[in-house]
């Protein structure tokens, strides 16, 4: 008798044939003080605006936000508030005038929170 289970795949390992990692952008809701939230966006390529892309969505979804510089992630917009599904909707938007053929496939977006 032998056993044949000493070489198990590690389901959480990342993907050895995959020769260049993903890049993702990572949409994340932080939780304040009480009932108020902030929503993060990251991960974005240089090919963005995050100044851009903030006033956008302070106009559109009528609130606050800033542009947070991070050694290691970069630049993060914080926005005050739940707009995950919003900001997705957003980023990936190829039929209107906001993102255009600058939109991003949904497959590269993580959406993360409660």
């Amino acid at each position: 008798m032998s056993i044949e289970n000493l070489k198990v795949n590690d389901p959480f390992a990342d993907d050895v044939g995959d020769t260049k990692p993903k890049d993702y952008v990572h949409i994340r809701i932080q939780q304040r003080n009480g009932r108020k939230t902030l929503t993060t966006v990251q991960g974005l390529s240089k090919d963005y605006s995050p100044k851009a892309l903030l006033k956008a969505f302070k106009k559109i979804y009528a609130c606050n936000g800033t542009i947070i510089e991070d050694k290691e992630l970069g630049e993060v917009i914080q926005l005050q508030g739940d707009h995950r599904l919003k900001v997705m909707e957003f980023l990936t938007d190829r039929d209107k005038d906001r993102m255009g053929k600058f939109a991003l496939p949904k497959d590269s977006i993580k959406i993360h929170g409660f």
